[in-house]
């Protein structure tokens, strides 16, 4: 995995890298970019997987913010049963005009994550 800013390979770390103060993130691995202040969790072990696939994009502290409200945003929508979260993301994907197999806040720029709270907004 590569740095989307700064072009340099990721490092993959451990959880107390990213969150000193958390011990109970200290087992999870995330990929980062020391220099640019970029990170990415990583799905957990499980069938299929190793524990090393990223959760989505390399974040700056700018688009962690921007994921931040876009989630806060959009997820009630599913987390409050008005719809599922399948069909709340093929809303989004519909609303974004993406394909809804790209419609994944975790993989959004931060034009993007701003497009998810519009959509959300304009939908109240």
């Amino acid at each position: 995995m590569k740095c989307p800013y700064c072009a340099a390979p990721a490092e993959m770390v451990s959880g107390d890298v990213i969150y000193p103060h958390r011990p109970d993130l200290f087992e999870k691995k995330f990929w980062q970019c020391a220099p640019c202040d970029a990170y990415v969790g990583c799905h957990p072990v499980g069938p299929g997987h190793d524990g090393t696939r990223p959760l989505g994009r390399l974040a700056n502290a700018e688009l962690r913010r921007a994921k931040q409200a876009a989630h806060a945003a959009f997820d009630p929508i599913w987390k409050n049963r008005e719809m599922s979260r399948a069909k709340a993301y093929r809303w989004l994907a519909n609303r974004l005009a993406v394909p809804a197999s790209e419609c994944h806040i975790g993989m959004f720029d931060t034009h993007q994550c701003k497009a998810v709270i519009e959509a959300v907004n304009l939908r109240k």
